[in-house]
């Protein structure tokens, strides 16, 4: 996807299109991806290279979105704490999970990323906000947080880890901007991010953290 129709499909979510950039890194040499609690609109649908992709998530209504916009090529509906169930070990080049975790209890979260390290082959990759951020599941039960992850948590596992979605203090839940208007401050979210969240990810919104596993 060339950088400009990449920025028109992301506008006004400029942020995203900073992750998909990142993304596109770190996955550049894998081939087949886990989706784990993939969602309605997965980043994933931004990379340019094709990619073998398999969805996993616990809320049926966001597997029959996704599928309308054939995001990925095979969904389960199931638990992701099942995913060591379902999938052979070192089945997928990479398994990812984005903004999943923190929905997890702590112990239920590091659970998961043992499973995820024995699937994956080349790389883990994790996307969390840094820190507890509040949020309530009124729509749907599986929106809740129930955990807040740091830096040192994904060190102590061997993971590097960037910032992502720019100055931590400019958004809030559901990593909304907090301040109007939307688009300039969206610039300075990026901006931040370029300048400086991304190499010091103690101060931005959201923690982006790859494991090399070969």
């Amino acid at each position: 996807m060339e950088i400009i129709n990449r920025i028109k499909k992301t506008f006004p979510n400029l942020a995203l299109f900073t992750l998909s950039v990142e993304l596109e890194k770190i996955l550049k040499n894998c081939d087949s991806v886990l989706d784990v609690g993939c969602g309605n609109n997965s980043p994933l649908n931004l990379l340019d290279h094709k990619i073998y992709m398999v969805g996993v998530d616990g809320y049926n209504e966001s597997i029959n979105e996704s599928k309308k916009g054939r995001i990925h090529n095979k969904y389960y509906l199931m638990n992701v704490l099942n995913i060591n169930k379902k999938f052979k070990k070192r089945s997928f080049d990479a398994v990812v999970a984005l903004d999943i975790i923190e929905h997890l209890t702590k112990k239920d979260g590091f659970k998961l990323l043992d499973m995820m390290q024995k699937i994956a082959r080349k790389k883990v990759v994790v996307l969390t906000p840094n820190g507890f951020i509040a949020q309530g599941g009124e729509e749907n039960g599986f929106q809740e947080h129930l955990s807040g992850w740091n830096i040192e948590d994904f060190i102590k596992c061997g993971y590097m880890v960037s910032g992502e979605y720019g100055l931590k203090k400019i958004r809030g839940e559901k990593a909304a901007l907090l301040y109007t208007p939307k688009i300039f401050w969206g610039l300075i979210s990026v901006l931040s991010h370029l300048i400086f969240t991304r190499k010091n990810p103690k101060y931005a919104f959201s923690l982006l953290c790859f494991k090399n596993l070969s």
